[in-house]
């Protein structure tokens, strides 16, 4: 066994844990360090056959099992659990040295720590990890941020644990400098949100207007992965609705409380795009979904509100509306990455990150939650075109919305009609239409806030901005 590690993971959680085997499986020497020294000896103990560990039992040794530059990766909870273990390790590094956060941190978090550790010469990264405890320990999606000197040494490691593409190439990639690692991962979630929200919103329509059960809704989803739609949600979805519980032999899914819970990273993307005025209105409706879920009083005092009277379809209307269902998930889809990626690259022009959107792309085909065949067509059109305005631009996926919006509009239809609520899909519709609309009614938006408060407007004839007296003879001044 080498008495020196290659890296060390402090943290031994489920991930944490994975992490460091999923290093050890690839021949690195892991140094490992816990809070509770308990559970580093058992980790060391249950998994030792897998690779070579070194168990510190302080911080002190754990740092001094570390070969220079020190690679020292951080998997604890996002906040003040951070801080303290960087406050702890930073006085025992030395210049060259590395901090990686592996944990999902606020990426205006990660800015401040590598700005603070760059002034000691340490670097941080923070560092995106998307595929749950099974991406961890089999190869997940890795995002690193921080210097492109703290990548030229730790790249290699990351690239080697890291998923695969059908393709071969590894799932990671030097994203930009200081936060913009964890900001690409913060904005993956705000997809995987919408996404599963999406699928949630096909599942119910499928059920309640078509009529069909959740086992025939599962065989539904099972044809959708092998086409356009393929995906790891996808698949998981249809897994999911297939199984029966044992205990009462009723569907899975009828057995789960319909309260969906969250993390924060999706509300995160919602509050950051605001902040950067970049409408993500796909990716907000799945948060305030979850939110409503969970408003158990409000939705019981709403119960007898009224509303429509359910028609089921007969075989065959079922069967083509589920065909339209699939054209209204796959244009919303569409739609979310596209507000998605418009975010990555606002965020980059923000902070100066100079983000490659088709390598974020790339990364995202294996190991993470959201990955899925059409990524290498979004790959594609953003390296074909770097300056692509949105992905509703690239001829490819325009003509596929274009083919799809009659489906799309009549499933929206049919879900008014039947009261089955379907905010993801018609919030991507809104979006869609209102990019196309040669005008959108903020011009009275406009001329309303100059009325009462006298917030001038421009003017489609001639440039410059005006305001006008509205409470006089309502003639026009210059402002």
């Amino acid at each position: 066994m080498s008495t020196s590690a290659q890296i060390g993971v402090t943290g031994l959680a489920v991930m944490g844990r994975n992490l460091a085997r999923n290093f050890a499986r690839n021949g690195y020497t892991v140094a490992l360090h816990n809070r509770t020294v308990a559970r580093t000896k058992a980790l060391a103990e249950e998994f030792g056959h897998e690779g070579d560990f070194i168990v510190a039992t302080s911080a002190e040794e754990f740092v001094a099992a570390l070969e220079r530059p020190r690679r020292l990766v951080i998997m604890v909870k996002a906040g003040d659990p951070t801080d303290a273990v960087i406050q702890e390790f930073a006085p025992l590094l030395e210049p060259g040295d590395m901090i990686i956060d592996g944990g999902n941190a606020h990426f205006a978090d990660t800015r401040r720590r590598e700005h603070a550790l760059r002034e000691q010469g340490i670097h941080f990264v923070g560092t995106g990890v998307s595929g749950g405890e099974e991406g961890a320990l089999n190869g997940p999606s890795i995002m690193p941020g921080g210097s492109k000197e703290s990548y030229e040494s730790l790249g290699p490691m990351l690239e080697k644990i890291s998923a695969k593409a059908k393709d071969g190439s590894p799932c990671v990639t030097h994203v930009g400098p200081d936060g913009a690692g964890h900001f690409v991962k913060m904005v993956h979630n705000g997809i995987e949100y919408a996404d599963m929200q999406l699928i949630g919103e096909a599942y119910e329509l499928l059920r309640d207007v078509a009529g069909y059960s959740p086992a025939q809704i599962a065989d539904i989803f099972r044809t959708w992965n092998t086409g356009r739609l393929d995906s790891y949600l996808i698949e998981i979805t249809a897994e999911v609705l297939s199984h029966v519980d044992e205990a009462t032999g009723k569907p899975f899914v009828d057995v789960v409380q319909d309260r969906a819970e969250q993390k924060g990273t999706g509300r995160w993307t919602v509050q950051i795009a605001l902040d950067l005025g970049v409408p993500v209105s796909g990716i907000a409706e799945a948060v305030f979904a979850r939110s409503l879920s969970g408003h158990a009083d409000l939705r019981e005092a709403s119960r007898g509100l009224a509303g429509p009277k359910a028609r089921q379809l007969g075989e065959s209307e079922a069967a083509a509306f589920a065909d339209r269902v699939e054209q209204a998930l796959y244009a919303s889809k569409i739609v979310s990455y596209t507000q998605g990626f418009h975010e990555i690259a606002a965020g980059s022009d923000e902070y100066g990150w100079d983000v490659d959107l088709g390598s974020v792309a790339s990364i995202w085909r294996g190991g993470c939650i959201i990955r899925a065949a059409f990524l290498d067509r979004i790959r594609a059109a953003y390296d074909g075109r770097p300056d692509l305005p949105s992905l509703l631009s690239d001829d490819t996926f325009g003509q596929e919305i274009a083919d799809a919006q009659d489906d799309w509009r009549e499933v929206l239809v049919a879900a008014t009609r039947q009261g089955v609520p379907a905010p993801g899909f018609a919030a991507a519709l809104a979006y869609y239409d209102a990019l196309r609309a040669e005008r959108l009614p903020a011009a009275l938006t406009q001329a309303q806030r100059d009325f009462f408060g006298a917030h001038t407007y421009r003017r489609t004839d001639r440039d410059g901005s005006f305001h006008t007296l509205w409470g006089g003879d309502r003639s026009e001044v210059s402002a």
